[in-house]
Parts: C-alpha cells; sequence; structure tokens
C-alpha cells in the first residue's frame, strides 16, 4: 500500500500530514528514504526520524465536549492545543476544527483514514450547532442564513435554521468553512455571544460535561462507518 496510507493506519498521523513527512524525508521504508508514492506492507520496516512504527493498535474514536479556550491543534507547542487537553494514552488527533472561542462536539481519532472520510466537502455532512448572538433574532435574519450568505468572496449553502429563542436559533450546516457561521452573522450585523457544536452526523454531544470525553459507542461507528462506506484496516478498541 502507498507508504502515506501505511502510515495513517498505525494512527501515527493523517495521510496528508503523512505526505509532509514523506516529503521533508522524514521517513525510511527498510533503510532506504521513502519517496511520495512509496509503497509498504506489512513486515517492513518503517521509521519516522528514526522511530520503528507499525505497531497498529486497536483504533481509537472518542467524543470530546471541547471547552472554549481550547485549540483544535495537534502542535503541542500551542498552549491549551486539544491533544495534551484530553491526554489520551494513545496518539490521537481531531477531525477537522472547533473555533478556540466555540464549545461543543469535535471527534477525535487514531484512524488517519476516516479523516478525510469525514472532512470531504462533496459528502456535505450535517452538523448541528446552537448558536447565540447579541440581538433578537428576525425573520429575515432566519430566512437570509437559510438561502445563503457570501463570506469569504463566495455564497455559503443553504441551510436548516430554526429559531429557538429571543437571541438563539438552531442550525445545521452541510459545509465547514473558517468561522463561518460567526461570519455569516457578522454579515448581518449580529455578532456571536455563544457557539455550541451538538452534532456531526449521526454523533450527538447529549449530556456529556465540558471537557469531558468518551469512547464512541459500537452502534454510533457502525452507523458512521455505513455513511461514509467506510471499512477501517484495524478494528476499533
Amino acid at each position: 500500500m502507498r507508504i502515506n496510507k501505511y502510515i495513517s493506519e498505525t494512527g501515527h498521523c493523517s495521510r496528508r500530514e503523512a505526505d509532509k513527512l514523506v516529503a521533508e524525508g522524514r521517513v525510511t521504508i527498510n533503510g532506504a528514504p521513502a519517496e511520495l508514492g512509496s509503497q509498504a506492507e506489512p513486515g517492513d520496516e518503517v521509521r519516522v526520524d528514526g522511530t520503528l512504527i507499525g505497531d497498529r493498535s486497536p483504533l481509537v474514536y472518542i467524543a470530546l465536549h471541547k471547552p472554549v479556550g481550547i485549540t483544535s491543534t495537534t502542535e503541542r507547542h500551542v498552549r491549551g492545543n486539544i491533544v495534551d487537553f484530553v491526554g489520551h494514552r494513545e496518539r490521537i488527533f481531531p477531525i477537522g476544527r472547533l473555533d478556540k472561542d466555540s464549545e461543543g462536539l469535535i471527534l477525535m481519532t487514531s484512524d488517519g483514514d476516516i479523516v478525510n472520510r469525514i472532512l470531504r466537502a462533496e459528502g456535505q455532512h450535517e452538523k448541528e450547532y446552537i448558536v447565540t448572538v447579541d440581538q433578537p433574532v428576525t425573520e429575515q435574519f432566519v430566512d437570509t442564513m437559510r438561502t445563503g450568505v457570501k463570506v469569504l468572496g463566495s455564497m455559503t449553502l443553504p441551510c436548516q435554521v430554526e429559531r429557538v429563542g429571543a437571541q438563539t436559533v438552531r442550525m445545521i450546516l452541510t459545509e465547514g468553512r473558517n468561522r463561518q457561521i460567526r461570519r455569516m452573522c457578522a454579515a448581518l450585523g449580529y455578532r456571536v455571544r455563544r457557539l455550541q457544536r451538538v452534532r456531526i452526523m449521526n454523533i450527538q454531544l447529549g449530556e456529556l460535561p465540558v471537557g469531558q470525553w468518551r469512547d464512541l459507542g459500537r452502534g454510533e461507528l457502525e452507523q458512521l462507518f455505513r455513511t461514509l462506506d467506510y471499512r477501517p484496516a484495524v478494528s476499533p478498541r
């Protein structure tokens, strides 16, 4: 299999990150420098920065209730990075991002292959948010948000918006631009006071306390894999 897939299946990092490691000359296969597109198979000696990898431990999939102030990055030098915050014994990384100023559900995993499946734009997978703004929500605000708002030079996709309080709406998006909801609200003269993600596809935040995480259940994983038409190379933990 391609070296980036091999590395990702060990849980070391995602395929994209593996490509970067290879391009930087930090990967060897049986003692020889790897190249983009190199092949590696079980039994090969694959090293990253001289450290042998290849122990395919059971894959980890967790749901975290991220607090405000934690940054969705694997860069350990960043204060308040999500990896150190969780402190999982396995090497895991977030699937996508959730703004530092936002809270709620974020998925983390040691499965590098599933990351692109979930984040792939054409998949248009649902993500649900509860958004509180700084002034009363009007019908015009709701209608405009539903049909699309111009942010970052182009219109957002139509989305579901429901008013659930005087200054609060429930939104379901099928795309994930940088700080999208905040930018959409700002374009209409509103400022977000609180933004909480409560669902990603079939995974619900539920009553999970802020700052806590849990392993995804077998039923949740089976439904997620069916939706993605995906079969992990290694069994989940």
